[in-house]
């Protein structure tokens, strides 16, 4: 009560800057209520395809039809059905490049970590050229092209992590056109294998080191040769039968038995004039048996459809999804239920819906999207984007809540991708009239902008805006910047993506209901006016927008 009280206060003492209509004032106590629903061993752990998916499903459908919000699935339902692929690799029968000295075997997880998302029985790649294609971008806004042309059909591409402006050392050129530290789409793994496969490519394999991939090997190889795809038609399908990574101390390795020094072409590949190197003598031969099932999961779709303007639609996410069964835990638990990732947002989704439609109706309608299969790749969002209900062209923003901090109030709020759209300007603006400030994401290397469900959208133009609490830390009111640290240490040390992410007595909602509010009212504002957020320029996704 005291917190909750002195919150109000100091929203009575804040400027008045925003609409009545626009002020959205989540309730801590229903947040809780929500997160300790949907993070406890009822729900098994939220996982795509199994009964916890059914109890989810379920029980969101009841809450938004109880808040007196309208179905926005496809013809008139709660639910979009996502037709997913999950394969899973078996012991490989081959796997080896072959050098100019003889073969060179290599083992999965140790020297190199490689799943599909071909829905084949094996996956096959036989005597395959291998070529060094440096940071493999493509960006003719920048002046940029790693490719100059190279044909890699029926060829194995091996890539750097992140991107031309990362890792130079003092001394060496550096590119100066992808922002310094700060990753750019194109650092992106995810943009590297589909670039690949554009080429034609029948292998894609990026060579990690941990700065650069913001995480350690150990990490890329949790996975358990698995992996998740929305399901495609034939046509659509990946030309890679084969991605994934090439570990640091293994791939100096190939390249010397290339005769090529690793060290010499990662500083090559930082100058514009690079040009593709194949790496001579050298193929790749891959026979793993691949067990492949189809996995029907949903998104949960609720509206409040706008009074002048219906057409167009301000879109809120989250994602529903968690991380299922696993071993038991230190205290026994199994269940890695996502109470923060993302069963926070979700409650935060929730009551920005019960605030809005506690209200008048907004001119634009309003969309509420619970996510499936973020933790597979953004899948859910990825599948809504090519199957919209409301068109990419009339969808004003998507605004998303993917981990929020628990740690109390704070004096700032954190943003996620500087410089890419208006919506940064709209959350100065509203956090100022919290008595916040804004503060840049603090790894900007590590690329949140391009790891949570609004990317799906940024790809189609649609401008968005993350709340991520582990983005950087928070400076709290009780104290600071070291606080707001320790807590982001604890909460990624610990339990990210593990049993222990789980409601605690020692959550302090204050901060999180500080972003839910933030986050609401510059949606609201949208939805009851006319304005259309941008891109800003030198963003990648500009041009996108401008051709809808």
């Amino acid at each position: 009560m005291i917190r909750t009280s002195a919150r109000a206060l100091a929203l009575l003492l804040a400027p008045i800057a925003i609409p009545a209509s626009a002020q959205i004032a989540a309730d801590p106590a229903r947040i809780e209520q929500t997160v300790r629903t949907l993070a406890s061993d009822s729900f098994e752990g939220r996982a795509p395809g199994t009964r916890g998916e059914d109890r989810t499903l379920g029980y969101l459908v009841a809450r938004f039809e109880a808040l007196g919000l309208q179905p926005a699935g496809p013809d008139g339902q709660w639910l979009q059905k996502v037709p997913l692929l999950h394969t899973r690799l078996g012991t490989p029968a081959t796997l080896r490049f072959d050098g100019p000295r003889g073969a060179m075997p290599v083992e999965q997880a140790r020297d190199l970590y490689v799943s599909t998302i071909r829905p084949d029985a094996a996956a096959r790649i036989a005597n395959a050229p291998v070529v060094f294609v440096g940071y493999g971008v493509t960006a003719p806004e920048r002046q940029w092209d790693d490719f100059k042309g190279a044909d890699l059909k029926g060829k194995v591409a091996v890539f750097l992590v992140n991107d031309p402006d990362f890792s130079a050392d003092k001394g060496e050129p550096v590119a100066g056109k992808f922002g310094g530290r700060t990753m750019t789409y194109y650092g992106r793994w995810t943009y590297k294998f589909e670039e690949a496969a554009r080429r034609g490519a029948v292998g894609a394999l990026i060579v990690h080191d941990t700065p650069g991939a913001g995480y350690g090997w150990n990490v890329v190889i949790s996975s358990g040769g698995e992996n998740y795809d929305i399901v495609r038609k034939p046509e659509d399908l990946t030309s890679v039968a084969l991605q994934g990574w090439l570990e640091g101390g293994a791939a100096t390795r190939l390249f010397a038995a290339a005769g090529l020094d690793l060290a010499k072409l990662r500083v090559e590949a930082r100058k514009a004039s690079f040009r593709p190197v194949p790496l001579a003598g050298v193929r790749f031969t891959a026979d793993v048996p691949v067990t492949a099932e189809q996995v029907d999961s949903y998104n949960v779709l609720a509206k409040i459809p706008g009074s002048e303007r219906p057409d167009e639609a301000v879109m809120f996410g989250a994602h529903w999804d968690a991380y299922g069964a696993g071993k038991p835990d230190a205290k026994g638990r199994i269940y890695r239920a996502g109470a923060n990732d993302d069963a926070l947002g979700i409650a935060g989704l929730l009551e920005i819906a019960r605030s809005m439609k506690a209200g008048p109706a907004p001119k634009r309608s309003v969309v509420f999207a619970a996510w499936t299969a973020e933790e597979r790749g953004l899948l859910g969002s990825l599948y809504y984007t090519q199957h919209p209900v409301v068109p990419m062209a009339k969808t004003v923003a998507n605004l998303t809540l993917d981990i929020l901090q628990t740690a109390g109030l704070a004096n700032d709020v954190v943003l996620v991708g500087k410089g890419q759209n208006t919506l940064e300007d709209d959350m100065a603006r509203v956090a100022a009239t919290q008595g916040r400030r804004v503060t840049p994401e603090g790894l900007p290397e590590r690329g949140l902008f391009y790891r949570a469900d609004h990317f799906s959208f940024a790809k189609q133009g649609v401008p968005t805006l993350l709340l991520m609490g582990i983005a950087g830390a928070s400076d709290l009111k009780q104290g600071g910047v070291a606080a707001g640290q320790a807590w982001i240490d604890a909460y990624t040390g610990q339990c990210y993506h593990q049993a222990c992410d789980a409601w605690g007595p020692d959550w302090n909602l204050d901060g999180a209901v500080q972003d839910i509010d933030l986050l609401g009212t510059i949606g609201a504002e949208l939805a009851n006016g006319s304005a259309w957020p941008t891109w800003k320029a030198g963003s990648e996704f500009k041009a996108v927008r401008e051709r809808r």
